[in-house]
């Protein structure tokens, strides 16, 4: 089967971060993926993936085979067949389509979290979500302008209504508001 040249294409709003790849393993088109919680848990055979290369083209692939190799995720392209193939992709973005990416009790797309309201026990607003951030040991909410942040944690979180686009919170004074710490 001919390998179709990449094309300029902008990322579909329906598209999550599944990972990136990391480098070609083997002289067989094997590709190395540094995957993403979403990523990791969706590869399996059959799966439709978009590449966002480094120079801006992307290209529709398909997953052909998965295994894995020390902890990470090796993956096969249809089409790609040798190394030099595989090549070309490493560094690639690969996003797949929000139905594929399986999501468990209590998890979220980032997307689906940013322009949330945060409301408190007593029903006030205080403040919206504009961005979320990932570290190793938890995740945070970037909250306004002034870029609070706020730990996505049970002890913080009360609960997450995605169709309402509001987040119900339990925080101690000064945690978003930084005036209020200073005056305590």
């Amino acid at each position: 089967m001919p390998q179709q040249p990449p094309r300029p294409n902008e990322k579909r709003r329906a598209d999550v971060n599944a990972g990136r790849i990391a480098g070609v393993f083997g002289l067989h088109g094997e590709l190395k993926l540094d995957a993403s919680r979403v990523g990791d848990h969706a590869m399996r055979v059959g799966l439709a993936a978009t590449l966002r290369l480094g120079d801006g083209t992307t290209r529709e692939v398909t997953v052909s085979a998965v295994r894995r190799q020390k902890d990470r995720p090796l993956i096969r392209l249809t089409g790609i067949d040798d190394a030099s193939a595989a090549e070309v992709l490493v560094g690639a973005q690969v996003t797949i389509a929000r139905a594929d990416a399986p999501l468990g009790e209590r998890e979220y797309f980032d997307e689906d979290l940013v322009g949330c309201r945060l409301l408190d026990e007593a029903g006030v607003e205080r403040g919206v979500v504009a961005d979320v951030l990932h570290y190793p040991n938890q995740d945070l909410l970037v909250i306004g302008a002034a870029r609070a942040m706020l730990p996505l944690v049970a002890a913080f979180i009360a609960g997450v209504d995605v169709a309402r686009k509001e987040i119900y919170v339990t925080v101690p004074d000064g945690l978003l508001d930084p005036s209020a710490a200073e005056e305590a």
